[in-house]
């Protein structure tokens, strides 16, 4: 049986931009600066009161919670390439049918979720109240979030196929 695929309607231009944005988190991780706020919100301490269980904590998982998002960045980034490479005469605004293996879902929805995380730290939004909808620098924030939602309703939806014939094959 071959691998089921997500496909994932994206512009080539939403797919540049994206790539861009995944090249940046990666550079991010690979910089590793301890005091870049935005990776301690990707790498937080389940000690946020005790200094030197944070410390023990982040010496022990750090190098391994960034590690796994550098993989999943670069699962996100090879599968991002073919979009971007892709030569048509619409200025980018044709839509490319970007597969995506199910198995690798996961560290899309990761990647995303991650890229939201280092925008909402870099804009100061802790909650939801301190979104500014008239303020442009939101855009990108907003538009991972519409893209993320898209990635987790066709994610429940490979799911409840999944399941559907798993209960059909017993």
């Amino acid at each position: 049986m071959s691998e089921r695929l997500i496909r994932l309607e994206i512009a080539r231009v939403e797919a540049a931009h994206l790539l861009r944005l995944v090249s940046d988190l990666l550079d991010l991780i690979d910089d590793d600066d301890a005091t870049d706020p935005a990776l301690s919100r990707l790498t937080p301490s389940p000690y946020p009161g005790d200094d030197a269980a944070s410390a023990e904590y982040a010496a022990v998982t750090r190098t391994d919670l960034l590690g796994r998002r550098s993989t999943d960045a670069r699962q996100v980034t090879r599968a991002l390439a073919p979009a971007v490479a892709f030569e048509s005469d619409d200025d980018g605004l044709e839509h490319y049918p970007l597969d995506i293996a199910g198995a690798d879902i996961d560290a899309w929805l990761r990647t995303l979720t991650a890229l939201r995380v280092v925008i909402a730290t870099r804009l100061g939004i802790i909650d939801e109240d301190e979104h500014d909808d008239d303020d442009p620098r939101f855009g990108m924030y907003d538009w991972l979030g519409f893209r993320l939602d898209s990635l987790v309703a066709l994610a429940d939806a490979f799911d409840e196929y999944d399941e559907d014939v798993r209960s059909d094959e017993d």
